[in-house]
């Protein structure tokens, strides 16, 4: 592995190290915690049953467990590792962005969505990211740190109690999607990342039971980190963030091109779904005058037309102060038809949450502005 790789993967340097959860822990590893600590192995499932099952993270409610363990185990198994500190909603309430804080003052974003056949939550994977993408807010505020898995999955958990206590319209639901496109690139954190996967798609009590085909796992193409879960043997969906088919416009939109190329990112996708049978996306932000020629349209036709997969155009969501901005309407049917020409399946993502710093990254810049 080149230095350049490992700088890649490399855990980002942390002051205070985040609270050990239990769910940073397979199912196996949490028995044997317990049993090290005194504690029968069968309280683990009780903490597994609480936390997965019933959405519920505060021990000092959970009545089936002794009062003088519940302080134990709120220490050793199940600290607080996000605390709310405000909700945005947007388009009659169906879209909720919150911000989280963790225990250092980092803090991330989740967003939750509810549509007619589906509520999905999208989650974060790091504070900031390291990816230095130039039209992405939260590539713009460059890395602080990775997150754990457990912050990660409790993200999870708190849209599902969400969607469980009908706080969306609608009523009570059931959260049935995860995309990992918040904050950070989900490769480079990617121990932490699986262990998240796994407990999102573990069978309840052990995890939140969510199925693997419902989980969509996003990367602006770090090719070693496709490769790695080709092995996994989670057949996730997998999301390349693409943005440009040439090579020279990429290196400068998404500047990790400049290790992998696009031929490279492709040819790992396309082993993936060799592999697991599942369709990949091609993610793809339309931005005026940069990416969004006809031309780009025809040499990404020809790049998947004989490829299984799926392209998702996204209107580009802009940040104040950026001179990126979406493209036209009439730019975006021309893109739309070229694709379409090819026989390339492709959709233009609905646009949530504009009027609640819907772009990554936004709301949390805004908090940080308003304490300085």
């Amino acid at each position: 592995m080149s230095e350049e790789i490992k700088l890649v993967f490399e855990e980002p340097k942390q002051r205070i190290k985040p609270p050990k959860h239990f769910s940073d822990l397979a199912p196996e590893d949490r028995k044997t915690l317990a049993v090290e600590l005194g504690i029968p192995a069968f309280r683990a499932n009780q903490m597994a049953v609480h936390f997965f099952t019933h959405y519920n993270d505060d021990p000092e409610t959970w009545s089936d467990i002794p009062k003088d363990l519940r302080d134990t185990l709120a220490k050793e198994f199940v600290p607080k590792l996000i605390t709310l500190v405000r909700s945005v909603t947007a388009d009659a309430g169906k879209t909720r962005k919150d911000l989280w804080k963790l225990h250092d003052g980092v803090l991330v974003e989740s967003v939750l969505m509810s549509y007619s056949d589906r509520t999905t939550v999208c989650i974060s994977s790091q504070a900031g990211c390291g990816m230095n993408c130039p039209f992405c807010a939260t590539g713009q505020a460059g890395l602080t740190r990775n997150l754990t898995a457990g912050e990660i999955t409790a993200q999870v958990v708190a849209a599902a109690r969400i969607c469980a206590n009908g706080e969306l319209p609608g009523g009570e639901a059931r959260l049935s999607n995860v995309v990992f496109m918040g904050m950070g690139e989900p490769m480079a954190n990617y121990n932490a990342v699986m262990r998240a996967i796994r407990n999102i798609t573990t069978p309840q009590p052990d995890g939140l039971g969510i199925s693997a085909r419902s989980v969509t796992l996003s990367t602006v193409g770090l090719v070693n980190g496709i490769e790695k879960l080709t092995q996994e043997g989670i057949p996730v969906t997998l999301a390349v963030s693409l943005h440009t088919p040439d090579d020279e416009l990429r290196d400068t939109l998404v500047p990790i091109n400049s290790r992998f190329k696009v031929k490279e990112v492709l040819d790992a996708a396309d082993k993936y779904e060799a592999k697991t049978g599942r369709r990949y996306s091609i993610e793809y932000a339309l931005i005026r005058d940069i990416n969004d020629q006809a031309w780009r349209a025809d040499l990404l036709g020809r790049l998947l037309k004989n490829r299984n997969a799926h392209v998702n155009l996204i209107p580009l969501n802009p940040t104040p102060g950026s001179k990126w901005t979406a493209s036209r309407p009439k730019d975006e049917a021309e893109f739309v038809r070229v694709l379409e020409g090819y026989g390339v399946p492709v959709t233009v993502r609905d646009t949530r949450g504009r009027e609640i710093d819907g772009a990554c990254g936004q709301l949390a810049a805004a908090e940080v502005i308003s304490e300085v």
